[in-house]
């Protein structure tokens, strides 16, 4: 805005400069047209003049009117009318007199006199001219250094302005960024150091306010998971051996230990030992459970995998705890990488991998079991079924607690859970891929030959 000001102001005054610069050129054309008419009227003095006296009352009329405003010159003209006209009526009289020598002598040095009086008129405005260019010429020069004296200023405070709002935006945005990455870890106790009166200040102010809201919440949730896990795990605990009790019981009276059993009866405690046993698995997969989140995983037994052994355990168990006959194929890759890890925790994994695809499979359909290098640093172990598959809103959901996929009913929803944990320990993913009405594909990674775990193996083999 003062920029703005300041060349309108120049502006003006340049345009005055201009316009008086006009005006010089006008008086200095017209002065020298008034000198030209006299010169013509001197010339014709001696014939019919009328028309040059015409022209140099025009000349002297203009100037008055463009000198109206210059009291100097305005003399200035006054004198040159006053010799004009005393040299107007020695024409006359010369006309009219006899003595004509006498006169023209006159004559001419009151020419002379004309001719010098509009001459220092010229003279006059010739430097007032000079005057006014170089008045023009300055204020040329003022309004580039304005216009760089506000360029200069201009940047200086868009700089400044820069720097300002990075000291007060920029810099507390990427605290914040900071902050908020080190709460998506889940360290809520962490706080952002920020107060100013600005947005930023009061953004921080409702951020720590929901932060700690959070932190209290989950402390609370926290609390009440780890009385309901203390829970589960007490009553795993208390009702596992009453469990086996039962079971031993039932196997007895199944066998005849306390009597002969009829066939009626017989079918009955085969039904209850049957409950008791699923019951049983219950308990254990709970127990399980709450020993790999109470850190069981950090005291695994690890050796290197020997892949055949897992598979043919597995399969093995599989079919002979299965009511119908399943089909199952597996293939080991050459060349596989040592894998290290406990034995009998990845057993268990793919057991209860090949235990979900028996169940959702079809018995003429094949199960595939897979193991091959994944990568340059991992093993990818899969089981593949040709079953009826997963909805993709169920995917994600399934390696949680008590969750179990469409079609995969029957059990806690405990199992797949279980695989995670024991995954995870050992510090690989677990997945599925899946197509509706298409089957699943189950898999989990491990690490290849992990240094600490070859040398916590090593030292076990010292040991012993």
């Amino acid at each position: 805005m003062g920029q703005q000001c300041l060349n309108l102001w120049i502006a003006l005054l340049s345009q005055d400069a201009a316009d008086r610069v006009t005006r010089t050129l006008l008086v200095e054309r017209e002065a020298e047209r008034l000198l030209n008419a006299v010169i013509d009227e001197q010339r014709a003095s001696q014939g019919a003049y009328q028309k040059e006296e015409i022209a140099v009352c025009s000349s002297l009329n203009r100037l008055y009117w463009l000198l109206q405003n210059n009291s100097t010159q305005i003399k200035q003209l006054d004198r040159i009318k006053n010799i004009y006209s005393r040299w107007q009526s020695q024409l006359a009289q010369g006309t009219l007199s006899d003595s004509a020598s006498t006169n023209s002598l006159t004559e001419k040095n009151l020419f002379d006199s004309l001719r010098a009086q509009i001459r220092i008129l010229l003279m006059h405005e010739e430097l007032l001219m000079g005057e006014r260019k170089h008045r023009l010429q300055q204020l040329y020069y003022i309004n580039i250094a304005v216009n760089v004296f506000c360029t200069v200023v201009i940047v200086a405070g868009i700089t400044l302005n820069i720097r300002l709002l990075h000291q007060r935006v920029e810099v507390p945005l990427r605290k914040l960024i900071k902050v908020g990455e080190v709460w998506r870890k889940g360290q809520m106790d962490i706080r952002f150091d920020y107060s100013s009166p600005d947005e930023i200040g009061q953004l921080t102010e409702v951020l720590n306010e929901m932060v700690a809201q959070a932190r209290e919440r989950q402390q609370r949730i926290e609390v009440r998971n780890q009385q309901l896990e203390d829970m589960i795990s007490a009553l795993s605990h208390d009702l596992r051996t009453p469990l086996l009790a039962t079971r031993a019981t039932l196997d007895g009276m199944l066998k005849g230990a306390f009597g002969s059993v009829s066939c009626v009866w017989k079918e009955v405690f085969q039904e209850f030992r049957q409950a008791n046993e699923d019951l049983l698995k219950l308990v254990e997969a709970l127990l399980d459970v709450s020993r790999y989140e109470a850190g069981y995983g950090a005291r695994l037994n690890y050796e290197p995998l020997n892949w055949e052994r897992i598979f043919v355990k597995a399969i093995a168990q599989i079919q002979a705890t299965s009511k119908c006959e399943p089909t199952l194929v597996y293939n080991i890759s050459q060349s596989l990488p040592i894998v290290y890890g406990d034995e009998l925790e990845i057993r268990r994994v793919v057991q209860n991998l090949l235990d979900n695809a028996v169940r959702v499979s079809e018995p003429d359909k094949e199960i595939f079991l897979q193991v091959a290098s994944f990568g340059n640093t991992q093993v990818r172990i899969s089981v593949r079924d040709y079953g009826s598959g997963i909805a993709p809103q169920d995917k994600e959901r399934l390696f949680h607690r008590f969750i179990q996929g469409r079609g995969r009913r029957g059990k806690s929803g405990l199992g797949l859970y279980l695989c995670r944990q024991i995954v995870e320990a050992h510090g690989g993913r677990i997945g599925v891929e899946s197509t509706l009405k298409e089957g699943s594909t189950f898999w989990f990674t491990l690490p290849i030959a992990k240094i600490q775990a070859a040398s916590k193996y090593e030292k076990q083999i010292r040991e012993e």
